[in-house]
């Protein structure tokens, strides 16, 4: 069965020589062209995967995306932009991206990253070091798991999906060591935890703790496992 995948832009031409490019790669591809056309479509469709635009009147891709968590959660959501303020890409990266990509980097990882896209894949990541997010979201991006970052415990409020586990850090800015743990179980509870710390001292029975600098393919496979055991598509 082939995928379903809608690809948004104000730009009609440039949205729809994206969905040729993803036809071809045998997917089934809709368009819109704001963000309007895209919930309608959202709310009757079920995708396997969504291409934005990151500008566009109206809303904006990050806007669209907020709204887009409401409506389905689990859908993988790639942002495409050719300039966008840093600070939307963070706040983007809270609602849960599977990438965001320059569209000046061309098609060929795009439609990589889509074959791979998994439904119902979030992984909540709470950190607060930013070269660390952006190098696990792109190793957990090629196995096709949507990264939710947070860089702080205020910002779990914002984070609207069902992961399925979640990266904690137990050391950040502002609050109390191990503050983000509870603060995931309470918002999440069931979800898988995996501590992921440079504190040494650090030791709770009945967690799982990579320590940094961890090895990263060992937690992927971690999360592969989980990935299965949640079902994840």
């Amino acid at each position: 069965m082939s995928r379903k995948y809608l690809v948004v832009d104000d730009n009609a031409e440039f949205a729809e020589n994206v969905a040729e490019i993803l036809t071809d790669a045998g997917a089934e591809v809709s368009t819109a062209c704001d963000a309007q056309g895209a919930l309608e479509q959202l709310r009757s469709t079920r995708f396997d995967g969504v291409v934005t635009d990151m500008r566009m009147p109206g809303l904006s891709g990050a806007e669209l995306l907020r709204k887009l968590r409401v409506i389905d959660p689990g859908v993988p959501v790639v942002l495409l932009s050719a300039w966008a303020q840093d600070e939307q890409v963070v706040a983007a990266r809270r609602m849960g991206l599977l990438a965001f990509l320059s569209k000046a980097s061309g098609t060929p990882h795009l439609i990589e990253l889509m074959e791979h896209a998994r439904r119902d894949a979030s992984v909540v990541l709470i950190d607060d070091d930013r070269a660390l997010v952006d190098n696990l979201s792109e190793a957990l991006a090629c196995r096709g798991f949507t990264v939710c970052a947070a860089s702080s415990v205020k910002e779990l409020e914002e984070i609207a999906v069902k992961p399925i586990a979640a990266l904690v850090d137990v050391r950040l800015p502002g609050a109390i060591d191990g503050a983000a743990l509870t603060r995931v179980n309470e918002l999440f509870p069931g979800t898988p935890l995996l501590v992921v710390t440079a504190a040494r001292e650090f030791e709770k029975e009945g967690l799982e703790i990579f320590r940094k600098p961890f090895d990263t393919a060992k937690l992927v496979a971690r999360l592969e496992a989980l990935a299965q055991k949640a079902g994840a598509a």
